[in-house]
């Protein structure tokens, strides 16, 4: 079955007149889709808690924006028709139960940019209210960088409980008020969203390539090359390949290559990932699946999140990590 895919010619965002949009949270999601919104023309309350370190960045774009206005959580979310929930998932139940529920009346809509608190049930909503879903793929910085620039970021959009019978339409007016209809907007479902999203971060996007550059960097290191030489292959030049594979697909990375880099590719790939980088690949998709994962972040985030910072401590004090800091102070392009 096609996935449905959707631009700006198909959403109505006349949807949110007369609507208030509470954006709960100011962090990387949260100031792109509250300031987007605000410039397409929507009436937006950002709740967050008062003296946080938000608060004033927030107060600043209102001050230049009639229709933004900065206030507590439980203001925020009684006032907003359509409540989005924009804070770290470890916190969103917490946050929701304590000081959002009290205000999800009738009627209202409530709002997720990932899927994962509806998904594994930390998060009930009422049965009168409807539950969607707006994801755009790319940062927050990103979201809104491109709106600024007179484009956009590809979006998903989810219904879970429709209980207005405009549940989609919301979403897809939400969707082009941050911008994604000038790119995509895709539909699919929270468990898709949410299991996909998962297993793309853990298997590949994160866990998969910061193991395999790790793993890349300690063997050039370990066979006596210089720890500068062993960054720049295996780290480095990874974004230079990375954006040619999202500008064109393998075909426009192939072709921009050498033949003898095309040569090894073909050679050296399913040498290191192999049937059993597969089966782990599975096991980690099972996890997900049966919310073993999702058991698990959510203990380690009650327990003060030692494992998590334990294995970023490791992670900042490790080889790679020195030599890349040393490294990129030296390049002229990027700044502090």
């Amino acid at each position: 079955m096609a996935i449905k895919k959707y631009y700006d010619s198909d959403c109505n965002l006349g949807v949110l007149d007369g609507k208030t949009v509470a954006v709960i949270g100011f962090g990387s999601q949260g100031h792109a889709h509250s300031e987007n919104l605000a410039e397409s023309g929507v009436n937006v309350v950002v709740g967050l808690r008062k003296g946080s370190a938000h608060w004033e960045k927030a107060s600043e774009f209102a001050a230049t924006h009639e229709n933004f206005k900065v206030m507590e959580v439980e203001e925020a979310a009684k006032a907003g028709d359509v409540v989005m929930m924009l804070v770290p998932d470890e916190l969103c139940a917490d946050i929701y139960n304590s000081q959002v529920a009290p205000y999800m009346t009738e009627g209202k809509a409530l709002t997720f940019a990932h899927g994962f608190n509806i998904h594994f049930k930390t998060i009930v909503a009422p049965k009168n209210v409807d539950v969607i879903m707006i994801a755009p793929k790319g940062p927050g910085h990103i979201v809104r960088r491109l709106y600024t620039e007179g484009e956009g970021c590809p979006s998903l959009i989810c219904v879970e409980q429709d209980y207005t019978g405009k549940a989609k339409e919301i979403a897809l007016a939400y969707a082009s008020g941050i911008g994604a209809g000038r790119a995509g907007i895709l539909e699919t479902t929270f468990k898709e969203e949410t299991e996909t999203d998962l297993f793309g971060e853990q298997a590949v996007l994160c866990g998969g390539v910061c193991e395999l550059i790790h793993a890349g960097f300690d063997t050039l290191v370990e066979a006596g090359y210089a720890p500068e030489m062993a960054y720049f292959e295996t780290c480095h030049e990874m974004k230079l390949i990375v954006d040619l594979i999202n500008e064109g697909g393998f075909d426009k990375m192939r072709y921009s290559i050498s033949n003898t880099a095309e040569y090894g590719d073909y050679y050296a790939g399913e040498k290191v990932i192999t049937d059993s980088s597969k089966a782990a690949m599975k096991e980690i998709l099972k996890r997900i699946q049966d919310g073993s994962f999702a058991d698990e972040f959510i203990e380690d985030s009650k327990n003060g999140q030692k494992k998590l910072l334990a294995n970023r401590e490791a992670e900042n004090a490790s080889q790679i990590e020195e030599v890349g800091e040393t490294l990129r102070s030296l390049f002229s392009w990027i700044q502090k």
